[in-house]
């Protein structure tokens, strides 16, 4: 069967016309724009900025009681914040993908190593597995407790955006202040702070 050259050629013109005509339809359909720009509008109903989750977004929770939720040991078992005060207590919420969290850890292995006859060290975890979790911090010189919070019921009580998180609380379970990350000198300083 022999194929007529001038109708294929015509054929494939034809349809490369029809191409260009419909991909240049599209690309004006949003023309109608008021602004004659021709991307998607967006319009609010009330004015207000949007914000990036960052340290900045943890709320102020200085004055606050220490929210009542359950956490797990690495063995599984429910701990209750409530079992953990009684005693001044830094609560510092933490994980091993996260960068400044890694960072700190050596801080607060020296600091909880010189205070911890007198102020509770307790490391929460979100993320990590119960195995990742302890020799992540091992490997750090943490020795201090660590818990899980796999449901994340302690970061949503907390409102926690970002990490590292850390609280200080008084033994009645006031939370004293709340801090991002903190080096060596900063974390001494604000376990005194909780202590005086």
């Amino acid at each position: 069967m022999a194929v007529d050259r001038r109708l294929l050629l015509g054929s494939i013109a034809a349809a490369v016309v029809v191409s260009l005509v419909g991909g240049y339809a599209l690309s004006r359909a949003g023309d109608d724009a008021p602004d004659g720009d021709d991307t998607d509008l967006v319009v609010l109903d009330t004015p207000g900025t949007a914000q990036i989750p960052s340290i900045q977004t943890n709320p102020e929770i200085a004055g606050d009681v220490l929210p009542l939720v359950d956490l797990l040991t690495t063995d599984g078992a429910v701990v209750s914040t409530a079992e953990l005060l009684g005693q001044p207590l830094v609560l510092n919420f933490w994980y091993s993908t996260c960068g400044p969290c890694e960072r700190e850890l050596p801080a607060f292995a020296s600091v909880s190593a010189d205070y911890g006859d007198r102020v509770r060290f307790v490391g929460v975890n979100p993320y990590d597995t119960p195995e990742t979790n302890e020799s992540f911090a091992r490997e750090r010189g943490v020795g201090y407790e660590l818990l899980r919070d796999p449901d994340g019921a302690y970061q949503t009580a907390v409102e926690i955006a970002t990490a590292p998180f850390t609280l200080f609380v008084a033994a009645d379970g006031t939370i004293v202040r709340q801090s991002a990350v903190l080096d060596e000198t900063e974390l001494r300083a604000r376990v005194e702070e909780l202590l005086a």
